[in-house]
């Protein structure tokens, strides 16, 4: 028996490990697909999307995790980050873009935990099961809000990042939210609408294995 539960841990270590690096992996390969807007050094990619995801699948400290690995990476000088700004290693996250990616792990880790709701007192479901939206059949309205709150949160905190470090550097707040704030709202928008459904009906399923 005893044996029995060292080889479930030993599992599941692997299993999370495993997660992380699947997950910075993920996020610098949606680093890869970058569209060049006019009048911004920023960029408009698919990794805040990536990094939601990641942290909504994971949890918040799994996620959270993964991020400040893809982060090292990046730093190390692996070609991680989004090829379109000319910057590397360590000078990117002090560059004009820097101030997002600072602010993925905090995104992800803030994503997985307003996914994983505190259990009701007196409750305690079975080792595996999380509290999580999708987890009984049918999606309610309540669990949708909670998904689409989360995301929410994850984006402001990802456009707070930068928008901080662009205004350091440019020392003009108005004009660090018209290069890093505005143009990238109806995006935005576009990454609530997708990630909401999917994070609802994932969610559970991964949460349950890690």
């Amino acid at each position: 028996m005893e044996r029995a539960l060292v080889i479930d841990h030993s599992t599941l270590v692997i299993r999370r490990a495993a997660a992380v690096v699947l997950g910075a992996l993920l996020v610098a390969g949606a680093a890869q697909v970058a569209i060049p807007l006019p009048g911004t050094p920023v960029p408009m990619t698919l990794q805040p999307m990536a990094v939601l995801l990641v942290g909504g699948l994971l949890g918040a400290r799994l996620g959270a995790l993964s991020m400040i690995l893809y982060l090292a990476m990046g730093a190390a000088g692996l070609p991680v980050f989004t090829p379109t700004v000319p910057l590397f290693g360590v000078a990117r996250l002090l560059g004009p873009t820097g101030g997002y990616l600072l602010a993925y792990p905090v995104a992800a880790w803030a994503v997985g935990a307003l996914l994983t709701p505190g259990r009701r007192p007196g409750e305690n479901p079975p080792r595996g099961v999380l509290l999580t939206p999708g987890h009984r059949p049918g999606v309610s309205r309540t669990q949708w809000v909670r998904a689409a709150l989360a995301v929410l949160a994850g984006l402001v905190l990802i456009h707070l990042g930068g928008l901080a470090q662009l205004a350091i550097l440019t020392g003009n707040l108005s004009g660090a939210a018209r290069l890093a704030t505005w143009p990238f709202l109806l995006g935005d928008l576009l990454k609530l609408v997708i990630l909401v459904p999917v994070l609802t009906t994932l969610t559970p399923t991964v949460r349950a294995r890690l």
